[in-house]
C-alpha cells in the first residue's frame, strides 16, 4: 500500500502507517472525518443476526477512534438464488445496529455473488484533538478489554457440532453488541490508546499497539475473560484454520517464558484467536483506571477486564504471566 498510495496531503491525519482502525481526514479546526470499511462472510445461520454482527463489527472501527458514526453504506454480495427475503433480513439487522449506534444507512451497493458477504462503509466525525489512536501507550498503563475472548474458537466448535445455537447465545450476543459503551467510557478519561480486537486476536492487536508505542506489556492470563470452553477447545485443536498461521506469526513477539511447549501452544491458540466483532482494548493511566471501569460499568452493568499492563521493554513484545 505504501508504494501504491503514498499519503501526501497534510490534512490526512491518519492513514495506514500504523495499522490503525480507520482513516482520519481533517475537515476544519473542529472536525475530522473518520472513514472505515469492513465486510465478511456469514458467521452464523440466522440472516438477521449476521447483519447485526457485520454492522457492529464495521462500526467498531469508528468507536475505537473515539468518534461518532453518522452514516453508513451497505456492502452486499449475495447469490440471487437466495431471494430477497434472506437479503432483506441481513440488511434489516445491519440497519438496526446502525440506528442503535445513532447513525443512518443511506444506501450502498450490491452484486450477485456465489459466496454471501455483507458489511458497511462507515463515515463518522471526531474533533482532531480527541482522536484515539492505536499508538500512544505509556509505560505502566492499565490494559482493559471490554468483551469476552474466543469467538473464533467458539464458531469453529459450532461448525464442528460441539456447540448448539442455544449454547452459542452468549457468543452471538457478544458479537452483536456495539462498542458504543466502551467509546462512551473512553470519553470519561484521558485514554492513551485503543483499538478494537478483530482478525489478529488479542495478542496480535496488542502487539500493533505496543510496537507503534515503543513498549512491551505483561499480559495477565488469569485475567482474560474467556467464553466457557474456549481454552479446552484450544487444547483439543478446535480452532479456526487461520489461527494456526497467526500462532506462528505471534511466536516472534509473545514470549514463551517458563511455559512448557504444550501450554504455550494452547494459550497461543486463545491469544491469537481471530475475533469477530470483538471488544475494545484500551490503555489507560493507572490513576484513571478506576474512573474508566466505573464509566464502562455504568453503561453496561458489567466491569471491563484488566488484561495486562504496559511496561518498558522490547517494542511489541508480550510477556504472559
Amino acid at each position: 500500500m505504501k508504494k501504491i498510495a503514498p499519503a501526501a496531503d497534510p490534512e490526512l491525519l491518519l492513514g495506514f502507517d500504523t495499522s490503525d482502525d480507520a482513516a482520519v481526514y481533517r475537515i476544519d479546526d473542529d472536525t475530522a472525518a473518520v472513514l472505515t470499511l469492513d465486510f465478511f462472510t456469514p458467521v452464523c445461520d440466522d440472516p438477521y443476526e449476521f447483519g447485526c454482527i457485520a454492522a457492529a463489527n464495521a462500526l467498531s472501527d469508528v468507536f475505537a477512534m473515539g468518534a461518532k458514526p453518522l452514516v453508513a453504506l451497505n456492502i452486499l454480495a449475495f447469490p440471487v438464488s437466495l431471494g430477497t427475503d434472506v437479503v432483506g433480513e441481513v440488511m434489516r439487522g445491519g440497519a438496526d445496529k446502525v440506528r442503535e449506534a445513532g447513525a443512518f444507512v443511506v444506501g450502498g451497493h450490491s452484486i450477485d455473488d456465489d459466496e454471501p458477504k455483507y458489511g458497511l462503509s462507515v463515515f463518522g466525525t471526531v474533533h482532531p484533538d480527541r482522536i484515539v489512536r492505536n499508538t500512544g501507550v505509556q509505560a505502566d498503563d492499565v490494559l482493559f478489554y471490554t468483551k469476552k475472548i474466543g469467538s473464533g474458537i467458539m464458531n469453529s466448535a459450532y461448525r464442528a457440532g460441539f456447540e448448539t445455537s442455544e449454547s452459542m447465545r452468549e457468543v452471538l450476543d457478544s458479537m452483536m453488541e456495539l462498542n458504543k459503551a466502551g467509546a462512551a467510557a473512553m470519553k470519561a478519561v484521558h485514554v492513551h490508546a485503543a483499538t478494537d480486537v478483530t482478525g489478529f486476536g488479542l495478542a496480535g492487536h496488542l502487539h500493533e499497539m505496543l510496537a507503534g508505542s515503543g513498549l512491551a506489556a505483561r499480559l495477565f492470563w488469569d485475567g482474560l475473560p474467556l467464553f466457557d470452553g474456549v481454552y479446552q477447545y484450544s487444547v483439543d485443536g478446535c480452532r479456526p484454520g487461520r489461527s494456526f498461521n497467526l500462532v506462528e506469526w505471534g511466536k516472534a513477539f509473545v514470549k514463551q517464558g517458563t511455559m512448557d511447549d504444550a501450554t504455550y501452544d494452547n494459550r497461543m491458540g486463545v491469544l491469537l484467536d481471530p475475533q469477530t466483532s470483538g471488544g475494545l482494548l484500551v490503555a489507560v493511566a493507572p490513576d484513571e483506571a478506576d474512573a474508566f471501569a466505573a464509566a464502562f460499568e455504568e453503561e453496561t452493568g458489567r466491569a471491563p477486564s484488566i488484561v495486562g499492563r504496559a511496561m518498558d521493554g522490547p517494542a511489541g513484545f508480550i510477556f504472559v504471566r
